[in-house]
């Protein structure tokens, strides 16, 4: 028992950090092309308004998208293999 408790905790710190650092890079990537549009475009006004908006706008969907992906996924995984193992 004490092993399984070992391995969820490590587990999900894993996991936390591939959320996190998958997270940044995201905010990274759309940061950098809101940017690039905006110099594109030739708009007017600030830079950091406009990036800020685009960010807020996707970035509820992104986070529930990225943690459905980063700790959904792999504990379904886990879980049907514990499952196939043992009770078939």
């Amino acid at each position: 028992m004490i092993a399984l408790g070992r391995f969820v905790i490590v587990g999900l710190l894993v996991l936390s950090i591939v959320y996190i650092v998958s997270l940044l890079r995201l905010r990274a990537k759309k940061r950098d092309a809101l940017e690039d549009d905006w110099r594109v475009d030739g708009r007017k006004g600030d830079v950091d308004d406009y990036v800020d908006d685009g960010l807020r706008k996707s970035q509820k969907l992104r986070r529930w998208s990225l943690f459905a992906l980063v700790y959904g996924l792999p504990i379904c995984i886990v879980l049907t293999i514990v499952y196939l193992t043992n009770f078939h």
